[in-house]
């Protein structure tokens, strides 16, 4: 099976303040009508950067000096409120390749382990020295290691953290499910034979 690793991230940084930042935040519900997730990234954060007219309100993602960067720098529990994967479908879909903060809510943390976003725990002084140091330079870049657990940004190294299920996946390459089953298909078809709820409990029913 061909793997997709996601061993180490690197990019330019994206601070966004505050904590509690909830998926209806980064993604309103009325934006999650259709039937797939394109689409998804023009909408990210849309409440929080556009007032019901339309105006464009402060926010980093509307800040011509972040534009383009591809890791979100976040504070304590990212991601928390309803479990929808879309919100992690918005901020890949918006160009967000990697995640930085103090906390990620579980469910949260689980889709973007799916999607393969790695996402890095540093302790609050590590996140709030890492934001101050990409708004006085928006071009300084960091990297995600995710085998070595750290983060690198100039030369500062910071120690970090995430699940070891998650760590795994990423190193592995097996965080993409679909590819695995897809890559397994003869086995899943064997035991998709053996299992009576796919075969109308044929095998099961007794002979009258």
């Amino acid at each position: 099976m061909e793997t997709s690793l996601r061993k180490k991230t690197c990019g330019k940084m994206i601070p966004l303040q505050g904590n509690d930042i909830d998926t209806d935040r980064i993604i309103p519900a009325r934006y999650m009508t259709g039937i797939t997730f394109d689409g998804l990234g023009e909408h990210a954060f849309h409440d929080e950067r556009f007032d019901r007219f339309g105006k464009e309100k402060q926010h980093p993602y509307n800040d011509p000096r972040f534009k383009g960067h591809s890791i979100l720098v976040v504070g304590k529990n990212f991601g928390c409120g309803s479990s929808r994967e879309h919100a992690p479908q918005a901020l890949m879909r918006s160009g967000i390749t990697a995640l930085v903060g103090e906390s990620f809510a579980d469910i949260f943390a689980g889709n973007c382990t799916s999607l393969g976003i790695p996402f890095a725990v540093l302790k609050q002084t590590d996140i709030e020295e890492l934001a101050a140091a990409c708004i006085k330079n928006p071009d300084c870049e960091a990297c995600i290691d995710v085998e070595a657990q750290e983060v690198v940004c100039g030369s500062r190294r910071f120690s970090a953290t995430l699940p070891e299920s998650s760590r795994s996946a990423f190193i592995s390459g097996l965080w993409d499910m679909t590819g695995v089953l897809l890559a397994n298909k003869e086995s899943v078809l064997t035991k998709a034979a053996e299992l009576p709820y796919f075969n109308h409990f044929s095998k099961f029913a007794k002979v009258v």
